[in-house]
């Protein structure tokens, strides 16, 4: 079941020169990281990484999501709910949605991704261009029942290839930070 029935105040995403209190030096690195998230998990894990999809369907895309794409509210769009996992366990929750009407013809099939990488391929895809990253402390209710908590960063870019913009979020989760801190020499 997706985690964006409830309507809730959208979070306010901000780039990190608009925060008005940064997170420590150690987080900020992690947050504001303009290379691949999936390459990084990969290094921390030793190559124990994997992918986990939780959800993946078309609905009525969060009126955050909407701005930021550039639709209409209420739009409707594709939505793929995924973890990030380091030996197993989740470290990262990401939602990625675009439009549907910017996915019809256009050759990316999210929904055959499965349990490979969205991130990777939006990587190694030379046309896309990523915008300027953005965070905030997302909310606790937009996140799957199993790892909810309050206060925890995520982060957020828009990826675009001609008609075609990918909005993905990643939910940095404290199993994440806690691997991090103990292997500083793999991040």
């Amino acid at each position: 079941m997706p985690h964006s029935i409830t309507p809730l105040p959208a979070p306010l995403w901000l780039p990190q020169s608009q925060l008005a209190s940064l997170p420590d030096a150690f987080s900020l690195d992690w947050l504001f990281d303009e290379g691949s998230l999936t390459r990084r998990l990969t290094r921390l894990s030793n190559d124990g990484f994997s992918v986990t999809p939780l959800f993946e369907g078309w609905q009525m895309l969060r009126a955050d999501e909407c701005a930021a794409l550039d639709l209409a509210a209420g739009s409707e769009g594709w939505v793929r709910e995924v973890y990030l996992r380091g030996h197993g366990e989740a470290w990262v929750f990401a939602r990625s949605v675009a439009s549907r009407s910017a996915l019809q013809g256009d050759g990316l099939h999210m929904d055959e991704l499965g349990s490979r990488s969205l991130g990777e391929l939006l990587f190694c895809d030379q046309a896309f261009e990523r915008r300027a990253i953005e965070v905030c402390h997302y909310p606790e209710q937009w996140l799957p029942v199993d790892c909810r908590a309050a206060h925890l960063w995520g982060r957020r870019s828009r990826f675009d290839r001609e008609a075609l913009s990918v909005l993905v979020a990643e939910i940095f989760l404290p199993t994440l930070w806690t691997a991090a801190r103990a292997n500083p020499e793999n991040c």
